[in-house]
């Protein structure tokens, strides 16, 4: 997955910004202005940062060793950094989701009904 198609990725679903908080390098997704994805995008290797259930984050350090690691400057129990070059896209595309449909669960019920994802 390239940097690009990254990018595209976060911004397809619904309700999402780009925003550069940080710096000018680091890319900041947002559903209703709450983080799901951080990416500096052009970063070697390409990186994200992603939310993760924690049982899952877990677990994806494990079967994904050196590649999924604990989120780089995020709370480690929720977050996970992954390099993408060395996963397949249709893999990173399910955590991209993961990570979008873990916080829209924590919005309002109106906002979550506004997004199609009761």
């Amino acid at each position: 997955m390239t940097p690009q198609e990254l990018r595209a990725l976060c911004l397809s679903f619904n309700a999402t910004a780009e925003e550069f908080p940080f710096n000018p390098e680091i890319s900041v997704f947002k559903v209703l202005g709450k983080v799901f994805a951080l990416s500096s995008l052009d970063a070697r290797p390409l990186t994200v940062n992603l939310k993760c259930d924690p049982e899952d984050a877990v677990r994806l350090r494990g079967e994904y060793e050196g590649v999924i690691v604990p989120g780089w400057h995020m709370n480690k129990r929720h977050w996970n950094t992954v390099t993408v070059a060395e996963l397949p896209a249709g893999f990173v595309r399910e955590l991209v989701e993961d990570s979008y449909d873990l916080v829209v669960a924590g919005l309002p019920r109106a906002e979550r009904l506004r997004l199609d994802r009761p």
